[in-house]
């Protein structure tokens, strides 16, 4: 099975989007974020050809990113799950995972410091995080069979400029 993480891109300032009176949940991806995503999505296109299932956190950068994901793979369903959200335990993501597993390659979209931390958990089982997943970069694990806390393959681990890069050829 393979899971193919994808970190939203570029959202509005933190501390100038909390002066709308809005949840940070609600805060989305500025147009400078939307951009480089659609040429980030075009390389994973290119390196991941395929997608079985489409999931995202329920945070507005999250979904506006995933959509930026669907439209490139020509993708009409868009699934959203708490299990992504910042604060949701890896246990309850691999508990959720392993159903899902059939439709291989399951790629998630979410937050950081959450999924540099479930990637490093699924591959060494460790809980310190020891990758960084920059906005808009995205990673590809590899389990041998069910997904589990170190049971991961790292088969690559690339920067939005490296997708766009990708992407642009």
């Amino acid at each position: 099975m393979d899971l193919l993480i994808v970190r939203h891109g570029i959202a509005e300032d933190k501390e100038v989007f909390a002066n709308t009176g809005k949840t940070d949940d609600e805060r989305p991806l500025t147009d400078k974020g939307r951009k480089k995503m659609k040429r980030a999505a075009r390389g994973l296109c290119t390196i991941a050809p395929e997608i079985g299932l489409l999931v995202t956190s329920p945070l507005a950068r999250a979904r506006e990113t995933a959509a930026i994901v669907a439209a490139a793979y020509d993708i009409d369903d868009v699934a959203v799950e708490d299990v992504l959200r910042p604060e949701s335990s890896f246990d309850a993501f691999v508990d959720w995972l392993r159903p899902r597993s059939g439709r291989s390659p399951v790629c998630i979209v979410g937050h950081e410091p959450h999924l540099s931390g479930l990637a490093t958990w699924l591959l060494s089982g460790g809980n310190e995080s020891r990758l960084e997943l920059g906005k808009g970069g995205a990673c590809l694990l590899s389990f041998d069979g069910t997904a589990k806390r170190g049971g991961a393959t790292l088969c690559w681990l690339l920067t939005s400029k490296q997708l766009e890069a990708i992407g642009d050829t």
